[in-house]
């Protein structure tokens, strides 16, 4: 399971992403204090970075930069907007959570294909190192195999023994 700490630091990654990509971020000369627009809008409140909206109590609060996010003694997650509206803390940790499980399991998985695939092409090698021992051994057994009947034909031959034809019965003499 994905830690606290972590989802933490993917959130704040993609309100990044989203301050950036969607342009809902305007710069303002001279930003007023947060607690001064607690009378207005959500969208007037978020116009300035450091302020966090609270849609229960409908107030305009700093954000509590000392925490990645804000304790629900501030406002509860699941009511905090910060940086766009329609942002809602509680399923952003949900969403940012899943999206790293997945992302986890998916390099774990990887991991292990590239694991399998390594140790298969090294059986790959083995085998064929085994398979060239053993056509080794085989030509080995094959010579030492003509060299015996070599002898043993030497030996037939030398005790009148020969035989012209392999195939005739021996006849008793």
């Amino acid at each position: 399971m994905v830690s606290f700490p972590a989802a933490c630091v993917c959130a704040a990654a993609v309100f990044c992403a989203v301050f950036s990509a969607a342009g809902a971020q305007t710069p303002t000369p001279s930003p007023a204090p947060c607690h001064l627009k607690s009378n207005s809008t959500c969208a007037e409140c978020l116009q300035t970075v450091a302020c966090l909206w609270c849609i229960t109590t409908k107030q305009c609060l700093d954000y509590p930069v000392k925490n990645i996010l804000p304790p629900s003694s501030v406002c509860p997650l699941n009511d905090a907007r910060w940086g766009v509206c329609w942002v809602n803390f509680q399923i952003l940790i949900i969403t940012m959570s899943v999206l790293a499980g997945i992302v986890v399991v998916s390099v774990v998985v990887c991991c292990l294909c590239c694991c399998c695939k390594c140790e298969r092409a090294g059986n790959k090698r083995e085998d064929e190192q085994a398979e060239r021992q053993q056509r080794g051994r085989k030509s080995r057994q094959k010579a030492r195999r003509t060299e015996i009947q070599l002898r043993h034909d030497e030996i037939r031959q030398k005790y009148g023994l020969a035989k012209d034809n392999p195939y005739a019965r021996m006849d008793d003499r």
